[in-house]
């Protein structure tokens, strides 16, 4: 099973590599942002699995990072407040958090927190958005998003884009592209879908020789890249 990535956001740096440690115990791959600035960056670059930020942070406090993140960030954002009082956990909602803890941090309460925000969110089927950092595919509107600019990709190349994320850092067939895409056998000659991935990574910008998302794997297929 594949590690779910945390991405904790605390400046008290005792306590966020306490926080780390724990969770790498409990199977969890975990990085550290002391900063809001530094966090907001890393919610696009790395699109962890959950987001648990704190609220009194140098730069950028969490109420901030959270309301920016979501306007590209569509995982659970979990926070952690010193504060009691109702107006901080109502703040939080309302500018985007999933859930709250108070400080001093529980650890098993923490990790139940976690866990159901987790399940809730791979329990959300069928999934119709995908999200790489500042990219993001949505099934519902067949649309693609780069830094919240919109590319004009018309059906025919949504699909093919969708189909390639959906299997991210896998490798996937010519033969298996054209079946599921046009619903026919891999003649051995057919070139729609290499013709279809090409002005893909001219809209996306690519250069053909240096692919950046989408790399031609000789022999096998086209990879969709995760983290490049």
């Amino acid at each position: 099973m594949e590690q779910k990535h945390i991405l904790v956001v605390e400046d008290d740096t005792s306590l966020a590599e306490w926080i780390g440690d724990y969770l790498v115990d409990h199977d969890y791959s975990v990085t550290v942002a002391t900063q809001g600035d530094f966090a907001l960056e890393m919610i696009a670059e790395e699109s962890p699995d959950l987001v648990l930020l704190d609220v009194m942070l140098p730069v950028k406090n969490g109420f901030d990072v959270c309301k920016e993140a979501r306007e590209f960030y569509l995982g659970p954002i979990l926070f952690m407040t010193a504060c009691v009082e109702d107006g901080d956990e109502i703040r939080g909602l309302e500018v985007g958090a999933d859930d709250y803890l108070t400080k001093p941090i529980r650890p098993k309460v923490m990790l139940a927190h976690i866990k159901a925000l987790l399940r809730r969110s791979s329990d959300e089927q069928p999934k119709q958005v995908l999200q790489f950092g500042c990219l993001v595919l949505n099934a519902t509107a067949k649309s693609v998003t780069i830094e919240q600019h919109v590319l004009s990709l018309n059906a025919n190349e949504f699909d093919a884009f969708w189909l390639l994320a959906s299997h991210a850092g896998t490798v996937v067939a010519r033969t298996d592209l054209i079946n599921e895409l046009r619903g026919i056998e891999y003649d051995g000659f057919d070139r729609s879908i290499d013709i279809r991935i090409s002005r893909l990574r001219k809209k996306l910008q690519e250069a053909p020789e240096q692919p950046y998302k989408i790399k031609t794997i000789r022999g096998q297929g086209y990879l969709f890249c995760r983290d490049d």
